[in-house]
């Protein structure tokens, strides 16, 4: 991964954010009151609506791992629907947790030992061996969502323990309850949403065709990709970013595997530009590619830069987060006052310096801060007194996450409110 948004516009993402929780929230309840029980024991019912509440969760969870352009604007993002996704996974596993406890504990109170046998598989029927086999899959697939120095591809792999995990519940359900609507219905959603993932994102259906013409190297570790469209290009805005798949060339073999990467270039007809730094195995290996390699983007995805205002601006770019911004001075010239503070470790990390130093030149409106700070933090203090009007400006940030919080930080401290500090992270699994 490169560079991932996790904000999009303050108006139009304040409305947005809740709308991933509000369709998690909704799908359980309605879940709960369609099948809460009448006229039994607290345990039992305890347990019963546990149950439900974790199935609605889990079925939340498949919608909001979809990616799909605008149904990931219409939940506030990409980022941001699969962070609910990763909650909703995990409060369906606790409460898929306290099904079987609660119903043992119904069992405790008429005799010890029925306890036991509530929670022994060995005692039980197959249909009831659904729903641990269900709820085993979901604790090793949540135990590597947490892993976070686990390489991308075992932690895809064992993230695919989760589906089954889903699979394994409904069929559970299913063979106890029978053709019941509500339950009828949450399995066409989960195979709908399962389906659209593995077909159209994951094996590339959906994805738009494009090929490399060009690579170039803007600094030490770092490709810039030219891309044209075989086909109907996307329609990208500076500071988006697609989810790209390489495939193979002459003597270049590709990862296959989608990845997001920032656009920090596009033109009239459709040719996107995209950087690649070397983060991990796959994009190490994509400092290798070449000129007529066959690539499949999805997307574009992504609000950070959209309806900027009127106001002046400040952007602040940590290495890689230097592309959102180089995209949108290559489209347009600035309409505000804007500042630019690229932060970066030696002269040899740091891309289109020189660009970028060109359009301070000949743009009145753009001013460029730039330094190099070796491996210790920048001095944010004394880069944040170059910048005139500094509680006046909306603030965007790009760039690693210990780099962003301790700014952000530097920023509240010297008045800027929060609502005017939006983010661009490097946090993608």
């Amino acid at each position: 991964m490169n560079i991932w948004p996790t904000a999009a516009a303050p108006d139009a993402a304040s409305a947005r954010r809740f709308v991933a929780p509000m369709l998690a929230l909704s799908i359980a309840l309605a879940s709960v009151c369609w099948a809460f029980p009448e006229g039994l024991s607290f345990w039992r019912s305890t347990g019963i609506a546990a149950g439900w509440a974790g199935t609605g969760l889990l079925v939340a969870s498949l919608v909001l791992m979809i990616r799909e352009t605008r149904l990931a604007r219409l939940l506030g993002g990409l980022e941001l629907s699969y962070r609910w996704h990763h909650r909703c996974g995990v409060f369906a596993y606790l409460f898929l947790l306290c099904h079987p406890l609660a119903l043992a504990l119904d069992a405790w109170a008429e005799a010890p030992p029925l306890a036991w046998q509530t929670l022994d598989p060995r005692a039980q029927s197959w249909p009831l061996w659904l729903g641990w086999a269900g709820l085993l899959l979901l604790m090793l697939g949540l135990t590597s969502t947490f892993a976070v120095h686990l390489p991308y591809r075992r932690w895809r792999s064992f993230h695919f323990l989760l589906a089954g995990g889903v699979l394994l519940g409904l069929m559970h359900v299913y063979v106890l309850l029978g053709n019941e609507p509500l339950l009828l219905a949450l399995l066409l959603i989960a195979a709908l949403a399962l389906g659209w993932r593995l077909l159209a994102s994951d094996l590339g259906l959906a994805a738009h065709p494009y090929r490399v013409t060009q690579v170039e190297k803007p600094a030490t570790g770092m490709i810039e990709a030219s891309l044209a469209p075989c086909a109907a290009a996307l329609t990208v805005s500076p500071g988006q970013f697609v989810l790209a798949a390489f495939g193979d060339g002459a003597s270049y073999h590709g990862c296959g595997e989608y990845h997001p990467f920032t656009v920090s270039a596009i033109d009239q007809q459709g040719r996107l530009r995209i950087c690649i730094k070397a983060l991990g195995p796959c994009s190490q290996r994509l400092q290798e590619v070449e000129a007529g390699v066959l690539v499949h983007l999805e997307g574009p995805f992504g609000t950070f830069l959209d309806d900027l205002g009127s106001a002046p601006r400040l952007w602040i770019a940590g290495g890689i987060g230097i592309t959102p911004f180089i995209a949108k001075l290559r489209a347009q010239a600035c309409s505000q006052p804007t500042t630019l503070i690229y932060l970066y470790r030696h002269t040899a990390n740091a891309a289109f310096l020189e660009e970028l130093a060109t359009t301070a030149r000949e743009d009145p409106l753009f001013e460029l801060l730039s330094d190099a700070s070796g491996e210790a933090l920048p001095d944010f203090d004394h880069l944040l007194e170059q910048v005139p009007g500094l509680g006046e400006r909306e603030v965007h940030l790009c760039g690693p996450q210990p780099l962003l919080a301790a700014i952000s930080v530097a920023l509240r401290q010297r008045g800027v409110g929060a609502a005017a500090i939006h983010f661009e992270s490097f946090d993608f699994r």
